[in-house]
């Protein structure tokens, strides 16, 4: 089986946001592998112990994007690729989507899996934006591979409902994301963090996609942090529940809150 593991760098979950020059800025935080896109890994590399075939991961983004790139191969990914090109700065969901299913279809996969969502943006939206592109099924919140027929070629999988968990048989190639219910990330060994440190990375860039990128149809043009609000907290006090029920609504009153 051909997996294809999309991931992203973001800044470390400790990392506070703030806003400089009207952009937004993460400070001098370290760059980490997107924890959602750690299961996501882990998935692809058991689906490959347990089916065979072999785990490529990509990432758009400039040279930053390494250090996921080179986590991925550490945690036993077999190759990785970098997608780069200078208008893809600015791109958004729509554009990230073309972008990676124009590799994806290169790489010509039967699996391509991603994590829920990255941290920092939030959206959720890119894995099922890839799915639309490609015209391929997809599937979210997947917590287990039941098995893989060769024939068929299709995958059965359990996902996560609110109350409830549900079994699929996916048609293939498909486009799934990961839950955390999967399996606990593997810890990368020191033979595999020497062989990622010194793996050479191809970069692929739009011409050779393809592709042209158009700009954004929605900008941030500034951005502005909002007023510190003060915030004070009073603690009611009396004898009886009553009494500090009746405290409590004449304070109310008082601030005008009733």
């Amino acid at each position: 089986m051909n997996i294809v593991v999309g991931v992203k760098v973001v800044p470390d979950t400790a990392a506070q946001v703030r806003v400089e020059d009207g952009k937004v800025t993460w400070g001098e935080a370290p760059l980490v592998l997107n924890p959602w896109d750690e299961f996501a890994v882990e998935a692809a590399l058991q689906a490959k112990e347990k089916f065979g075939g072999q785990v490529t991961v990509i990432s758009m983004g400039d040279e930053a994007a390494l250090e996921a790139l080179r986590r991925a191969l550490a945690m036993g990914c077999q190759q990785a690729i970098r997608i780069y090109d200078e208008p893809l700065a600015q791109a958004d969901v729509l554009a990230t989507a073309q972008v990676l299913s124009a590799a994806i279809r290169k790489l010509n996969p039967d699996l391509v899996i991603f994590g829920r969502q990255a941290i920092d943006g939030d959206t959720a939206s890119t894995p099922a934006a890839v799915a639309q592109v490609l015209g391929w099924p997809f599937v979210g919140l997947v917590t287990a591979f039941r098995g893989f027929d060769e024939g068929s070629k299709t995958l059965e999988v359990v996902r996560t409902l609110d109350e409830a968990k549900q079994t699929l048989r996916v048609p293939l190639p498909a486009v799934l994301t990961i839950a955390k219910e999967f399996a606990e990330p593997r810890y990368p060994s020191f033979i595999g963090i020497r062989k990622a440190s010194r793996a050479k990375i191809p970069v692929w860039n739009l011409a050779e996609l393809g592709l042209e990128v158009h700009p954004p149809r929605v900008t941030w043009p500034e951005v502005m942090q909002p007023p510190q609000r003060e915030v004070v907290c009073q603690f009611i006090e009396g004898e009886t529940p009553r009494e500090i029920a009746r405290k409590l609504v004449d304070k109310l009153i008082e601030e005008k809150v009733l």
